[in-house]
């Protein structure tokens, strides 16, 4: 599986709750997480650890490190279709730097993503910058990329892809109880942008099942835009309320609207905190997408993976935060424990399930339309220096 699959399945890890990104001129506190993740749905199962340490230098520097893992195991419903199950194990390593002058923080980071037939770089680097007596903050960020994508069983399969990404980003205190930030994002992709695995299926009245397959065939740029639009309210009773709205945009012709809302709850006197989400996710898919094409070669881009479809997903999610008691707490330091837990519905419009023809009661095209869920659990523990 290449690592362009994993990322759409492990943005539903939120791994966010690592994050590292300085948005304000205040040093991010140091502090050590350790987190299990894991998650399983549409036959494949993936889960492993993450540890990051963040440590300051003085009052204007900060250093961080993270090591993540992948196990992934199982067969999604295009391996069943063409393949055998199959194992593997993505390791990535992130260092990271912040850089504190008055009111600038300067950040800088580098990540290295490894798999058996997928080697991924990238560097980082960013700006932000408190105005107005700190209620306001611009923050801009470019980081480029570079991946070698390889074929397990094909030595001499070496291909290499690039990804520029910019972003900016202004947030802004309303009042005393109001937070928005507006944030913009483009990216630019360019080199072998498909999986070297996958295929996609075509009439063929001499198959026995009436469809053969195929390879992918997609196009070597793809330039992308976002715009996103967030804000959180404090209740009167300290509960919080935050909502998100994602807008996207693609030249494969692919768009798509991502709505969020949090509601965080503290229970002061428990020291725990509660959280309670819900998204909804709807997208168009890529012009070049079919589920079933008229013939062999029938189009000089192709594509039938189904992150590339037509599709909707709601995810509902519950999260707790518990501060240990300091009798319990490690190293007479502040210590949490957390867990997190997504239930995530994924309805797909325009990809049907082949798997139907081992019963012979369906034409090519004529199947039902896929649909599946997914369990994501993140449980750590935070120790603040």
């Amino acid at each position: 599986m290449a690592v362009t699959d994993l990322k759409k399945l492990l943005g539903l890890l939120a791994v966010a709750l690592f994050a590292t990104t300085t948005n304000s001129a205040v040093l991010p506190e140091e502090r050590a997480d350790t987190m299990y993740h894991a998650y399983s749905g549409g036959g494949v199962t993936i889960d492993g650890p993450s540890v990051l340490v963040r440590k300051n230098i003085g009052n204007k520097v900060s250093l961080s490190a993270n090591y993540y893992v992948d196990m992934i195991s199982g067969a999604s419903i295009d391996v069943q279709a063409t393949a055998s199950p199959y194992s593997e194990q993505r390791d990535e390593f992130s260092l990271g730097a912040d850089y504190l002058v008055e009111k600038t923080t300067m950040s800088l980071s580098y990540t290295n993503s490894s798999e058996n037939d997928y080697q991924a770089e990238t560097v980082g680097f960013g700006i932000s910058q408190d105005f107005f007596g700190d209620l306001s903050n611009l923050s801009m960020r470019v980081s480029l990329g570079s991946d070698d994508v390889m074929r397990n069983g094909d030595e001499n399969f070496l291909e290499q892809a690039e990804h520029r990404r910019y972003s900016l980003g202004w947030s802004q205190i309303l009042t005393t109880k109001l937070i928005a930030e507006v944030s913009v994002e483009t990216v630019a992709d360019e080199g072998f942008l498909n999986n070297p695995y996958r295929s996609v299926r075509y009439l063929d009245p001499n198959s026995g099942t009436g469809f053969s397959y195929q390879a992918e065939l997609y196009p070597t740029t793809r330039n992308s835009d976002a715009v996103a639009l967030r804000a959180k309210y404090r209740l009167p009773y300290r509960a919080a309320i935050k909502s998100e709205y994602r807008r996207y945009a693609d030249s494969w012709g692919i768009s798509s609207d991502n709505l969020e809302f949090r509601y965080t709850h503290p229970l002061e006197s428990e020291n725990l905190i509660l959280e309670g989400k819900l998204r909804y996710y709807k997208q168009d898919g890529a012009d070049f997408y079919s589920d079933l094409f008229p013939y062999l070669n029938a189009t000089n881009f192709r594509a039938r993976d189904k992150e590339l479809s037509d599709f909707s997903s709601t995810a509902i999610g519950i999260g707790a935060s518990y501060q240990l008691p300091d009798r319990w707490a490690l190293f007479n330091r502040r210590n949490t424990v957390n867990l997190y837990w997504d239930y995530v519905l994924f309805d797909y419009d325009n990809f049907h399930d082949v798997r139907v023809h081992n019963s012979g009661d369906y034409l090519p095209g004529e199947e039902p339309t896929y649909s599946f869920n997914a369990h994501v659990v993140r449980l750590f523990w935070s120790m603040w220096f």
